[in-house]
């Protein structure tokens, strides 16, 4: 798994593609009748904000890690796994990387509520207004991505904490150890 990981933090292209033949598949399933070519460019087309985002970011992120996705690849390895870097530089890179996720994330828990807002009210909306597979569709999908975005963000939050205070611990140490 941990190779997967690291292939599809370096290949960001890939990530979008395999998230955007996974919706048009969803789509699909969802509402059967239109060709798949009209399903898959709609999706492309309605994804491009998101994927503009996306690539801001992952250019933030690459700079704060020293300007190489292989150094932002190997950072974001150490942050899933706790190891504090014990090279000054990444160390420095990493506490770059740390505070600009925690700086982004820092209101993560009024957009989950926004987003479970949206979420259950498209759902809502489409069982007043489509049949019975949407609704159910949307009913899964709904609970399903409310569990792993909640989930998730937890965890990812967890670990920039616990990072942040590992580093935090180590630069103490260190200056402690200059003083001296």
């Amino acid at each position: 798994m941990e190779r997967i990981n690291v292939f599809l933090s370096r290949h960001l292209w890939l990530q979008i593609a395999l998230s955007v033949l996974g919706a048009s598949a969803l789509v699909m399933l969802l509402y059967p009748g239109d060709s798949a070519l009209s399903v898959l460019l709609g999706v492309a087309l309605t994804s491009i904000g998101g994927v503009f985002v996306v690539f801001l970011v992952r250019r933030k992120e690459r700079r704060a890690a020293g300007g190489s996705t292989d150094g932002l690849v190997s950072l974001d390895a150490k942050l899933r796994k706790d190891e504090v870097p014990t090279d000054p530089q990444e160390r420095d890179a990493m506490r770059a990387l740390v505070g600009q996720r925690l700086h982004r994330t820092r209101h993560r828990v009024a957009a989950l509520v926004f987003l479970a807002l949206l979420f259950c009210s498209v759902t809502a909306a489409t069982a007043m207004t489509a049949g019975t597979r949407q609704t159910v569709g949307f009913s899964v999908l709904t609970v399903v991505f409310l569990a792993w975005a909640i989930g998730n963000s937890r965890l990812q939050h967890r670990r920039l904490r616990r990072m942040d205070k590992a580093l935090s611990a180590s630069t103490r140490r260190e200056d402690e150890a200059v003083r001296r």
